[in-house]
């Protein structure tokens, strides 16, 4: 008995451990974009990695900005979380946003290459 509750314990614990995290990745125009949440996605707030390569190779000195978003609803309001993704080297840049609640949450990432070539990727997300 002790020894099923333990294995049983540890199953658990095992599986909050490795709980799956967010990943998307889209392609436009020679352009690649890796979203990446190390952690679940939940309603509050959230920390999210956003990873650029062009021609398979990391995308440095790009302006990456995101806006979250949830649209009306009856009886609801729109919702909507900006941020400017900041850098942090080898083609990935950081944000923090919240997501005020649960549902479908709508995602527009918006890349200015240092050439000044502008791209505009679109997603969502459930919580």
């Amino acid at each position: 008995m002790k020894l099923t509750t333990l294995l049983l314990g540890l199953a658990l614990a095992f599986t909050s451990l490795h709980a799956a995290a967010y990943e998307k990745t889209l392609k436009q125009k020679g352009l690649k974009v890796e979203l990446v949440s190390e952690k679940p996605l939940t309603a509050g707030n959230n920390h999210i990695k956003v990873k650029l390569y062009k021609s398979s190779k990391p995308l440095d000195g790009a302006k990456v900005a995101l806006k979250i978003f949830m649209p009306a609803m009856p009886g609801m309001p729109y919702m909507e979380s900006r941020a400017k993704a900041k850098p942090v080297g080898n083609g990935t840049y950081e944000a923090d946003f919240n997501a005020a609640m649960g549902g479908t949450w709508q995602v527009h990432i918006f890349v200015t290459t240092d050439e000044g070539k502008k791209y505009r990727f679109k997603t969502s997300f459930n919580l």
